[in-house]
């Protein structure tokens, strides 16, 4: 059982550094000279820790607006989260567009993947 969530775990986590270097690479830019290939491994990382911890958080606290607004609130905040993974990772640089750009992308890939590849149950 748990190494089957450990495996899902990294194949998730996989998934993520590539839809990271996908959307770094097409919407934004890395500082001239560091091109390593670390970064895209520790953006799907630090991506997977900001949905499983931040977002939980910052979805309870915005349960107001969530409601007031029909649900329509969670996209900004999932836009946020994807803000917040670009200015956590270092030597990155995006723009408002590009953030936007890389959300649309990710919700696609990840619908995805959620719906190939099954829960941790």
């Amino acid at each position: 059982m748990i190494k089957k969530q450990f495996l899902i775990f990294l194949f998730r986590w996989f998934v993520s550094s590539v839809i990271m270097w996908i959307c770094i690479n097409a919407f934004g830019s890395i500082d001239a000279g560091y091109n390593n290939f670390w970064l895209y491994p520790a953006a799907g990382l630090v991506m997977s820790l900001v949905n499983a911890i931040v977002k939980p958080i910052a979805t309870i606290f915005s349960l107001p607006l969530i409601i007031l607004s029909m649900g329509l609130f969670t996209l900004i905040l999932n836009i946020l989260m994807i803000a917040l993974v670009i200015w956590i990772v270092p030597h990155v640089h995006m723009s408002s567009i590009g953030v936007i750009l890389s959300w649309l992308l990710i919700s696609v890939i990840n619908s995805l993947v959620n719906f190939l590849v099954p829960s941790y149950n």
